[in-house]
């Protein structure tokens, strides 16, 4: 194959948007002190605060490792919190402090505007259609 062919492959053009919008997405984040795991790690809390290590890992798409790195930080800054211990089996909930719910509202919007700018060429339709289509994607891949 060659390089000019490299444009015309799905996975190729899906990893360089991933480049560029994590890119822009710690550009965003920089001026909230945060880093893109971090945000995600405060969305993911918002959504279901009680997720423990291991759910947080799986969803922001990094190994228990970089989540417990990551949650290290998020707990150091007072952003999230944890029991000492765990209430039942050996999972420690987590949930975003007020500090935390704080700077995840101030963040978002950030976010949003990087997600307005990696959509603006779409309709509404068009961008439901390619979410639908990135879906089956990871589907075929995974099963």
């Amino acid at each position: 194959m060659e390089q000019e062919d490299l444009g015309r492959l799905v996975g190729y053009q899906l990893k360089r948007v991933q480049a560029v919008l994590r890119a822009a997405m710690d550009a965003a984040l920089r001026e909230h002190d945060l880093t893109t795991p971090q945000y995600i790690c405060l969305e993911l809390l918002d959504l279901r605060p009680g997720l423990s290590n291991a759910d947080l890992a799986r969803d922001a798409f990094v190994t228990r490792q970089s989540m417990n790195v990551v949650l290290r930080n998020l707990h150091g800054a007072g952003l999230v919190t944890r029991p000492a211990t765990a209430p039942h089996g050996r999972a420690l909930p987590l949930r975003l402090t007020e500090q935390g719910a704080a700077r995840l509202k101030a963040a978002r919007a950030g976010m949003l505007a990087v997600e307005r700018r990696l959509t603006a060429h779409l309709d509404a339709r068009e961008t439901e259609v390619l979410l639908a289509q990135l879906s089956d994607m990871a589907e075929s891949l995974s099963g």
